[in-house]
């Protein structure tokens, strides 16, 4: 099995590599260009589809079937898929799920991939209901900040939007990220018209108090889930219409990483960020690409189109043929995605399958 692989792969190893058996020359350079001349330095890294929550635009209301633990990659698997990334110029990894903090010894896996040579920024993405118990751990681990993603400020209502979960365990989860130095803590608002829309400002108050990092996003129809219906969608304009009426915005450099568009709130002294996946897309300069949880490099969160790298790693290949697969891979990222309509199902799996 394990020469048929390298057999198949032979023929379409990226000329830039050596043949089979040799090691990349010191201070070989490669990077990873898909075939609309984008650099790809960013890479998220999903290490399970199970989650402590049920959000409502992002799991049915009876819930989804979860995949075998056998299913899944590894950490050791993780771990040589990232210095595989690695040595082709990636130095962004953020570790996402599901619920990243529902899988046991993460803080394994964050230590072993903040020690790869060439990993300058590696964070996580969370729901933060399990953060307070972890956060210490993690950042010893070497994570070095977080996302937290935060859709109510109110207690009934966020049961409502989770199905179930406990807004207190959040807050203390988010001061804890705060003291333990995991910063800058960025906070991120999915906006749904008619749900949540009317606590806009209570969320810039709420980070301002903090000095957190705060980013609005547009609902995306995304997996079974879909939009709810069309009446749920907000664009990124509107919501910024109705921050202004309180609190005048004007544009800002922010902090000058990844999608978000930046705007100052004079009055309260911090940048409030807005990601326009729908309205304003991003693809043109998009950065990123996503491995599943089970060991699919996802080119594309608006695509279904995958590549299996969970099979070739269990039959034994090597790390340049590793390599080859991804740097092949990379070439067929398409050039946008597909959320044209604001309504229907235009991604097959939802995002605790795929990762945030």
């Amino acid at each position: 099995m394990v020469q048929r692989a390298r057999r198949a792969l032979r023929g379409r190893l990226h000329p830039a590599l050596p043949v089979e058996g040799a090691t990349l020359a010191p201070g070989k350079s490669i990077q990873l260009i898909d075939g609309f001349s984008r650099r790809i330095d960013y890479i998220r890294v999903s290490i399970t589809d199970r989650c402590n929550l049920r959000c409502l635009y992002c799991m049915p209301k009876e819930g989804m079937p979860f995949k075998e633990r056998s299913e899944l990659l590894t950490f050791e698997e993780i771990e040589r898929v990232v210095k595989a990334f690695v040595m082709a110029g990636v130095s962004r990894v953020r570790i996402t799920g599901g619920e990243p903090l529902v899988r046991k010894g993460l803080p394994d896996l964050v230590r072993a991939v903040s020690r790869l040579d060439g990993v300058k920024d590696l964070s996580m993405t969370t729901n933060a209901g399990l953060l307070e118990r972890f956060a210490e751990d993690l950042k010893s681990a070497g994570l070095r900040r977080i996302n937290i993603s935060l859709d109510s400020l109110r207690h009934d209502r966020f049961r409502e939007i989770t199905r179930g979960g406990d807004l207190s365990t959040v807050l203390r989860g988010i001061d804890k990220a705060l003291d333990v130095g995991l910063v800058p803590v960025k906070i991120n608002m999915v906006v749904m018209r008619g749900i949540n829309d009317d606590e806009l400002v209570e969320f810039v108050k709420f980070a301002a108090k903090r000095h957190i990092k705060l980013r609005f996003i547009e609902c995306m129809p995304l997996g079974r889930i879909g939009f709810l219906n069309k009446e749920m969608y907000m664009s990124t304009e509107e919501i910024a219409e109705n921050i202004a009426k309180e609190y005048p915005l004007s544009p800002s450099a922010g902090d000058g990483a990844g999608p978000a568009r930046y705007y100052r709130a004079e009055d309260l002294g911090i940048d409030v960020g807005f990601i326009s996946p729908i309205s304003q897309h991003f693809c043109s300069t998009c950065n990123r690409v996503r491995i599943t949880a089970v060991g699919k490099l996802r080119l594309c969160l608006g695509h279904d189109e995958e590549i299996d790298l969970r099979s070739i790693l269990r039959s034994g290949i090597n790390e340049e043929e590793l390599l080859s697969v991804i740097l092949d891979g990379i070439r067929k990222k398409p050039k946008g995605h597909n959320f044209v309509e604001l309504s229907g199902n235009v991604c097959g799996e939802g995002m605790s399958s795929i990762g945030g």
